[in-house]
């Protein structure tokens, strides 16, 4: 019997800054949500990856001095090791890089252009780099993006569109028809009341400011609008309009993309679109969960209060961080984090409730049966109880896992954890154990025991692999499938027990919150110190209108040696320089007596501005202007340098 195909993607992640907690939260949920899924025998393409082009990017890499393309590959390596440590297991790991993508995206570009969906124009408005947003006058808030509040720029640029507008009452219907496309509720009529009733326009799909993009190949000079090129990702992967094996017919329409609501706008408006134009199902659902906030707002780089998961990880473990992530987080709306809550819900949840009742079930089946599990003899009605709610536990946790509520999942499998826990309290195996005679029915509590967590280490493996792992391993389990849980018999009486020790030692939470307020004090001062390089530079002067290559060449920059320089009297900034232009010698007065000492530059090679209009500054003569650069705050100031480089030779 062939199984049931079942796709899931996340977003493909911008590598332009380290992933914290709140990015995680996404992949991790999607991660369990496809574990649970091959658990359960569907046949799983889970899909994540990294959105590699775009303005931003490029801006970043040249200030870095290297290529774009060694710029993301070292960011994507991280990305893909962060994935690694969160025990994230995906199928498919696509990078808009990828030669194939690339491909299908000029394809999918030509195509809608060839059946007239896309038309060129020019572009003016505004422009968000950070989000790779277009916004209108209208939509910005004080000038500033409405998603991220970072101020958006003034854009003017030739461009291709395409014809939102054709599709728009399509969409609307198709949103009102289909109830479950848009997830939660609260995100569907946001995107229908403050989107696309109002007016849809048409969307700006191509750059010429910069070129790191797939390029438009039938327009030399554009490359084609970076959220067109990442949306695609959830086709290209599957081999549509690429030559990769076609996997469209088996897994498309997507099961679910899984989001965060910022992103909410492109998935369900652009997307849709798109797909709509190229004759292409919809996904079956968009389901934008809410952010991971800290007790103080928003986890921003800038203010130094995000949260690392590589972190927690290393002080807690990484089904300790999972764990949160899953349960604490109300899916669809938005969480919050807190070091306090973690400790204390990681002592709670994981240590006292799961942790010690592996360790009490081992160690009481290692004392009284000499480490052996053994098989049950004489039942009794709190048996019944404990049976009765682990055998109809799996289907509330699938019910739940079919409508994404994924804490209401774990809640099921704890109420499973904290019944076995009631379950020791009732039948007191150490009273049971002093009496020979009631071996029978000790025997029997224990099976009950090891069964029952044969069940959750069977549940929590798609949410807690490692802990899943070590309760099997103490167990010394083998029967761990799904259909398992059909019946409660699934442990083998007579296996040996591994007390291998504590899954999960308890935390003292004084001591390690010190430790952690260490840390983020240390992570804000500094992001304080970064902020403050940052906003030094935002206080720049601003750029000049913009020239052609033709106005640029117009000016005539050449290397001279300086001859003479002397002071002119009454004038503190200025000085009088002599200079061989190749043979010429000219005067000029240059205001940098404040930075030199005229002995200073007598023999110095400088760049001078030769075809300046000669002008009179204190009754000298000045024939071209030095070039020099200097700090924000005018304290310091430095000539261009150009080596030693013949007099007279041109500076291009």
């Amino acid at each position: 019997m062939s199984k049931k195909p079942y796709y899931i993607t996340t977003p493909i992640y911008y590598p332009s800054a380290k992933l914290h907690i709140g990015n995680t939260y996404t992949t991790v949920a999607a991660d369990a949500v496809a574990r649970f899924k091959r658990l359960t025998g569907y046949d799983v393409m889970f899909l994540t990856g990294s959105d590699e082009h775009g303005q931003k990017i490029q801006r970043i890499a040249e200030e870095k001095g290297v290529t774009p393309k060694a710029y993301v590959d070292e960011i994507v390596e991280g990305i893909k090791e962060l994935w690694n440590i969160m025990d994230v297991k995906y199928d498919k790991f696509i990078r808009t890089t990828d030669e194939y993508h690339m491909d299908s995206v000029k394809a999918i570009f030509k195509k809608l252009y060839d059946q007239g969906d896309i038309y060129k124009s020019s572009y003016e408005g505004l422009y968000c780099t950070p989000c790779e947003s277009f916004w209108t006058e209208t939509q910005a808030v004080d000038g500033k993006c409405p998603d991220c509040g970072r101020p958006v720029e003034k854009a003017k640029e030739e461009s291709y569109f395409f014809k939102m507008s054709k599709y728009a009452d399509k969409l609307i219907e198709y949103i009102e028809t289909h109830p479950e496309f848009i997830q939660p509720e609260s995100r569907k009529n946001e995107m229908l009341n403050n989107f696309l009733k109002p007016g849809l326009q048409d969307l700006c799909i191509s750059r010429t400011s910069f070129d790191w993009g797939v390029p438009v190949e039938f327009d030399p000079g554009h490359v084609v609008y970076v959220w067109i090129d990442a949306l695609s990702n959830y086709i290209t992967a599957l081999g549509a309009f690429n030559n990769e094996e076609n996997l469209m017919e088996k897994y498309w329409p997507a099961d679910v993309h899984l989001i965060g609501k910022d992103i909410l706008r492109f998935h369900t408006i652009y997307w849709p679109i798109m797909l709509m134009a190229l004759d292409l199902p919809l996904p079956k659902q968009v389901f934008g969960h809410g952010w991971l906030m800290l007790e103080g707002g928003k986890m921003s780089k800038s203010k130094g209060n995000i949260v690392d998961p590589v972190m927690l990880v290393n002080h807690f473990g990484v089904d300790a961080v999972r764990y949160y992530l899953l349960h604490e987080i109300p899916f669809g709306a938005d969480g919050i984090f807190s070091n306090e809550i973690f400790i204390k819900k990681t002592n709670s949840d994981l240590a006292n409730d799961l942790g010690n009742l592996v360790s009490r079930t081992v160690t009481m089946i290692d004392k009284y049966f000499d480490g052996h599990i053994p098989a049950p003899v004489i039942k009794e009605a709190v048996d019944d109880e404990l049976i009765t709610l682990a055998l109809k536990t799996p289907k509330l946790v699938e019910e739940a896992i079919d409508d994404l509520r994924i804490p209401q999942a774990l809640d099921h499998i704890w109420a499973l954890i904290r019944r076995t826990n009631k379950f020791i309290d009732e039948t007191e195996p150490w009273v049971l154990g002093k009496d020979e005679e009631k071996k029978d029915r000790l025997a029997t509590v224990l099976y009950n025991l090891a069964e029952a967590l044969r069940f959750t280490s069977v549940l929590v493996s798609a949410f807690l692999p490692k802990t899943s792992e070590r309760i099997n391993e103490q167990l010394n389990v083998d029967l761990t499938t799904w259909d398992s849980l059909a019946s409660f018999d699934g442990t083998q009486a007579g296996t040996k027990v591994n007390k291998t020790g504590v899954i999960f030692p308890r935390i003292d939470v004084e001591k390690k919150l010190e430790e952690l307020n260490k840390i983020a004090e240390e992570q804000r001062l500094v992001a304080q110190v970064a902020q403050e390089a940052v906003e030094e530079v935002q206080e720049m002067t601003p750029i000049k209108e913009e020239i052609t290559i033709d106005d640029f060449e117009k000016i005539d920059l050449r290397v001279v040696k300086v001859l003479e320089c002397e002071p002119i009297k009454k004038a503190k900034k200025l000085l009088k320089l002599k200079v061989d232009l190749g043979g010429e010698v000219r005067q000029v007065v240059s205001g940098i007596a404040c930075h030199y000492k005229p002995e200073e530059l007598v023999g110095k090679y400088v760049v001078l501005v030769a075809n300046l209009k000669p002008v009179t500054l204190r009754g000298e003569l000045s024939q071209g202007m030095i070039l020099a650069a200097s700090t924000n705050d005018d304290s310091k100031l430095f000539l261009a340098d150009p080596g030693k480089l013949p007099t007279g030779s041109v500076v291009r």
